[in-house]
């Protein structure tokens, strides 16, 4: 399976880089990860070059926006299997400081949120990446998530 991730702006400080590496490390066992930085301006700006980079995708995409719905790890794990029983991809959208356009938000299939709390987007990149992560240990069975 391939996830693709689209995220505004890059992971600066050392800290947040080091701590993605280290997710998109463990996923690979489980899925082929493609990250693909998005240069942050205003929502709208990032939004064109969001919708630019989603032209031509044809997997199911996850949009993480503060009105969508907060899952279980457990239901993510779910959603990813069945698109993997299916040869369907999923990529997922990390906005920038401004949130997502409109026009980016209609254009996901869900959108999905981390938690009822504002958070960096380099602290949701991480927290993405360690779901990714726990949800594809929850479908192995390994003893990471309990």
């Amino acid at each position: 399976m391939r996830l693709h991730l689209l995220a505004v702006g890059k992971l600066k400080e050392p800290s947040w880089r080091e701590r993605a590496e280290e997710y998109a490390k463990r996923l690979k066992p489980y899925a082929t990860l493609d990250i693909t930085e998005i240069r942050d301006a205003d929502a709208e700006r990032e939004g064109e070059r969001l919708l630019k980079a989603l032209a031509k995708d044809r997997s199911r995409v996850f949009a993480l926006a503060e009105e969508g719905k907060c899952r279980p790890s457990a239901d993510l794990a779910q959603s990813l299997d069945e698109l993997r029983q299916h040869s369907q991809d999923a990529t997922f959208i990390i906005g920038g400081a401004y949130g997502l356009s409109p026009a980016v938000k209609a254009r996901a299939d869900t959108l999905l949120s981390l938690s009822p709390m504002t958070f960096t987007h380099e602290m949701a990149r991480v927290v993405l990446l360690e779901q990714l992560y726990r949800a594809f240990t929850i479908l192995a069975g390994t003893g990471y998530h309990h």
